[in-house]
């Protein structure tokens, strides 16, 4: 089956008893996005609500809630859409295997936009206010479209072939936006619509956008993508969705996406920005307010018995989570012949995806040497932060795929252990400073700006980890209640974070020489709350990855440079507590958590997953 549209996609679901309706009245204020956390954190069904206080349009969401539901959606097309990943990574099993591959031709025509005069799209019109206007968090600066799909050219190479279909937050309402006639788009720096701006920008005109919301999933989908620069993203949705995505051609005017459920028009001229935000984020903190781009609004449309599909991010895991569970799975096979060597890369989700990031590559330098240390790793390790999202990565572990064939490494525990046993402080570990980072990510100083740090390690093991404690452990003032995570890894409860924060980590290393037996850990953090961090994997990496910034927050136990290489002789030590500057984390509103808190006493169908 094709998955043509949301309409169909939702019947489909309910039929299948994969989504449920609530027919109850629920504010698109905190309280739709509560019901979808829960419903989301207790693997739930996808859920439609009907009844949306104060607007006409039904309302979607958790479609992608398990990746084994994403599966059933595309259980047509996925096996297609992975033949020709397949076929891209080694086109000689086509001709290996004609039979099987019979349909590639095919596939590859439904990645051609198709060119229509008109679509459901263009059947109805309404206001920005009109629309579901969804906050998720009670800091949120005003209602998001949390699912968009943002279509711009390039000025000087128009044309859907070469167009960008993007991910990009979308502010409604709130802040210095004038109702209806404005909203806010917000990017980061490395995204394809950026390109297309500072093209405009040079030119001195205006930059033509299109906000899709809805439509098939597959377009939802293929936003987030991690296309190379200059291939349309329509290309990969048409394959995924059974079918070429149509396209309304308007002279002098972005083409719209005729099965789109909404579509809000408009440009953004150079130079115009608003503050946008906050805005509770995958990280798990709200992202501030800055000065993004802002786009006038010159129409919106609606298709007839439109749905309105939403999702809400947060510390992860979220639904976001399992978009990028189905984006692995398919394109898992490509990441060896993109970066040769690499055998696979993790982007760990409980860090929020970006901050932290696991590779396992392969040594395969001066085989005749007994060499250990790493060296084509760090070749390995430059070319994956070199490669579009992953760039924006803080923390990289990468290992030697020889020392352990079997080595998982989506098994944070083990993955850790293997490179703990392993890493030399005094020369594995390899900065960058004073670059870019994650626009989300508030532990540098400024926006964009912060550090990034390589852990590369080789060889047999150096050191067996830790379970206990040493009895003779003597922690300096203000430090207490140090826990075990797993084997190796230590956590200190510290002293909250002032304005001269980095003393404490100072203190913290020189009250230690490398005689003490606190550097059979290899691996220190220090945390507001030791109890928490400890307590699971999950914790430990969101507060560890999230509130750190490499070049400011790690330091060691008799450290020293050498020709410019920091090292350190005993503990690595990690300052992760929440600095002044940071953003602050997301918390429910305790008032709207009880009314949600009721409706799960009402015996509804939605009432077990919350």
């Amino acid at each position: 089956m094709s998955v043509k549209n949301l309409q169909q996609c939702v019947g489909d679901l309910e039929a299948a008893g994969r989504l449920i309706r609530i027919e109850q009245p629920v504010d698109p204020h905190l309280e739709a996005a509560e019901i979808q956390r829960r419903v989301f954190a207790n693997n739930g069904p996808a859920l439609l609500f009907t009844n949306v206080t104060g607007c006409q349009f039904p309302m979607v969401s958790n479609l992608f809630g398990t990746l084994e539901r994403s599966e059933y959606i595309f259980r047509d097309t996925l096996k297609q859409v992975k033949r020709l990943v397949a076929a891209k990574v080694d086109p000689t099993q086509v001709l290996k295997q004609p039979l099987r591959n019979i349909g590639l031709p095919l596939q590859a025509l439904k990645m051609l936009p198709k060119r229509r005069r008109s679509g459901p799209i263009m059947e109805a019109t309404c206001k920005i206010s009109d629309l579901p206007q969804i906050q998720s968090w009670p800091d949120d600066g005003g209602a998001f479209i949390t699912l968009p799909q943002v279509y711009t050219e390039h000025p000087e190479r128009s044309g859907m072939m070469q167009a960008n279909l993007g991910m990009y937050r979308v502010q409604l309402s709130g802040g210095e936006y004038i109702p209806d006639k404005e909203v806010g788009l917000h990017y980061q720096i490395h995204r394809g619509i950026g390109v297309h701006q500072r093209a405009a920008n040079a030119k001195g005109e205006p930059l033509k956008v299109n906000i899709f919301v809805g439509g098939s999933p597959a377009m939802s989908l293929a936003a987030v993508m991690p296309l190379p620069e200059g291939m349309s993203e329509l290309t990969f949705a048409g394959v995924l969705s059974g079918g070429r995505i149509g396209m309304v051609q308007r002279p002098g005017r972005l083409p719209i996406y005729a099965e789109a459920d909404f579509c809000i028009e408009g440009e953004v001229l150079p130079g115009s920005t608003r503050p946008e935000g906050p805005f509770g984020d995958h990280l798990g903190y709200y992202s501030l307010p800055h000065e993004f781009p802002v786009m006038k609004v010159t129409s919106v449309r609606h298709r007839k018995k439109a749905i309105w599909p939403f999702t809400v991010v947060g510390r992860p895991p979220q639904e976001d989570t399992r978009f990028g569970e189905l984006i692995h799975e398919i394109t898992g096979p490509v990441i060896p012949t993109v970066l040769p060597g690499i055998k696979a890369v993790h982007a760990v989700d409980a860090a929020g995806v970006h901050p932290l990031l696991f590779a396992i590559g392969s040594e395969r330098y001066t085989p005749y040497s007994n060499e250990s240390r790493p060296q084509e790793l760090l070749t390995q390790a430059n070319a994956i932060l070199g490669q579009g999202q992953l760039s924006l990565a803080k923390y990289l572990f990468i290992a030697n795929r020889f020392d352990n064939e079997s080595l998982d490494i989506e098994d944070s525990v083990k993955f850790l252990q293997h490179v703990l046993s392993r890493v030399d402080w005094r020369r594995d570990l390899h900065f960058q400073t004073e670059t870019t980072i994650d626009t989300l990510d508030y532990s540098g100083r400024d926006l964009n700006q912060g550090s990034k740090v390589v852990v590369a390690a080789s060889g047999p093991k150096r050191r067996e980890l830790p379970t206990v404690l040493p009895a003779d452990i003597n922690l300096p003032p203000g430090f207490s209640n140090p826990e075990i995570l797993m084997p190796g890894v230590l956590v200190v409860q510290s002293p909250k974070a002032g304005g001269d924060y980095g003393s404490d980590l100072r203190r913290f290393c020189q009250a230690f020489s490398r005689a003490d037996s606190i550097n059979e850990f290899p691996l220190i953090v220090l945390a507001d709350d030791s109890t928490f961090a400890s307590a699971n994997i999950g914790n430990f990496q969101w507060v560890t990855f999230t509130r750190s910034n490499p070049a400011v927050d790690v330091d060691g136990i008799e450290a020293e440079t050498n020709h410019k290489h920091w090292g350190c002789e005993g503990a690595l030590v990690i300052d992760a507590r929440i600095k002044p500057h940071h953003a602050p984390p997301l918390i429910e509103d305790p008032r709207v958590a009880k009314k949600i808190d009721l409706l799960a006493t009402k015996g509804l169908p939605v009432s077990k997953y919350l």
